[in-house]
């Protein structure tokens, strides 16, 4: 088990200039991209291999991050994507048995640079007040001046085309081949729980890369379509958009994930748009407009759908809707068999307060 960087400093700069001290975590090294926080108590490692989070430096609110160590069996995809980690106590010794290591040698086998020591609650509410922004943590430069230069050449995260970044290369398939049950998912950044919850119901699925040709997938000749989550701004993939708008004339069953969701909506006409903040946590209130009942839901995403456009759409209806701030969960089309939510259901928090939506997407097949 590795032990602690003997104190050694980091910095922590944001993009208009603020800065917070602390000590240096993971690979020494520095990382940049876009700041956010997450609100979950746990799952932390889930969180480091989302690939929604390409691109980003994540705060941990939660006041000790890798307690429990790390296991294999819980990553939801091939390797860490978040940019770079901040939080306050960054617990390197771990008692769970079903661990594998700690979060030392994990972050340093995947060159992830850190920040620890940081009063987080503090850095929260900042920006939340604030808003999103890039940022920079370094270890091994703590010249502001120098910092600000490399900050500087950051892309913002407001028209950035992520999904190619993180996509599988080729198609691959998983489940039962012996299936009538066959889904086609388009990999914008899919999570690996997304693709068990459709195994978990029988489905033989196809993963296809972000930017395959319905014509691919149609040779294939699956039952219906999964949109799966993914990192960066929809309204920079018209790639996706056009192949989305292709499935619908199709009129098979779709069911859209997080960014799916947002594709699926820019596919029918409605706006996106870059959030204040964004939704990220596993503890956001979601009401299901057509029961009436309530989720816990665990989400990640900072672009949401227009809710005017969505209200003014004569084909669209808005089946969720978030309780902390109103913005649009879920719609489903009149004209087509194809539904989306903004959050994610093959999570776990409430803990199984969303899993039905897997069920009527298979439903439908």
């Amino acid at each position: 088990m590795s032990k602690n960087l003997n104190n050694l400093p980091a910095v922590l700069l944001l993009e208009d200039g603020t800065v917070f001290q602390g000590i240096a975590i993971g690979k020494i090294g520095t990382a940049t991209g876009e700041i956010c926080f997450n609100t979950g108590m746990s799952g932390y490692q889930e969180v480091f291999t989302d690939p929604s989070y390409y691109g980003q430096i994540l705060v941990e609110t939660n006041a000790h991050i890798g307690n429990y160590g790390i296991a294999n069996k819980e990553s939801e995809s091939g390797g860490i994507k978040i940019a770079g980690l901040v939080c306050r106590n960054f617990n390197i010794g771990f008692t769970r048995q079903m661990a594998n290591q700690s979060i030392q040698d994990y972050f340093s086998e995947n060159n992830l640079t850190g920040i620890g020591n940081v009063d987080t609650r503090s850095l929260v509410l900042y920006i939340r007040n604030k808003g999103a922004m890039n940022a920079i943590i370094s270890s091994e430069e703590l010249d502001i001046s120098r910092l600000k230069a490399k900050l500087n050449a950051v892309p913002s995260m407001a028209g950035l085309e992520l999904s190619s970044k993180v996509t599988t290369q080729k198609p691959y398939f998983v489940g039962n081949p012996s299936s009538a049950k066959k889904v086609a998912l388009m990999d914008f950044g899919v999570k690996q729980n997304i693709i068990e919850s459709l195994v978990q119901r029988d489905c033989y699925v196809g993963v296809f890369p972000a930017h395959t040709k319905l014509a691919d997938m149609k040779e294939w000749n699956p039952s219906g379509y999964q949109l799966s989550n993914g990192p960066g701004d929809p309204s920079a993939m018209p790639y996706a958009v056009e192949t989305v708008n292709s499935i619908l004339g199709e009129n098979k069953p779709v069911f859209g994930i997080c960014l799916g969701h947002q594709i699926l909506s820019e596919a029918v006409g409605l706006k996106t748009y870059k959030m204040h903040n964004g939704h990220r946590g596993c503890n956001h209130p979601v009401k299901n407009l057509e029961t009436g009942k309530c989720e816990v839901t665990s989400q990640n995403h900072g672009f949401a759908v227009n809710a005017d456009e969505v209200e003014a759409h004569s084909e669209v209806t808005v089946t969720h809707i978030n309780l902390n701030d109103n913005t649009i969960e879920g719609i489903r089309l009149k004209n087509r068999p194809a539904f989306s939510v903004q959050y994610h259901p093959e999570a776990s928090p409430g803990p199984h307060d969303s899993r039905y939506l897997f069920d009527n997407f298979v439903n439908m097949l």
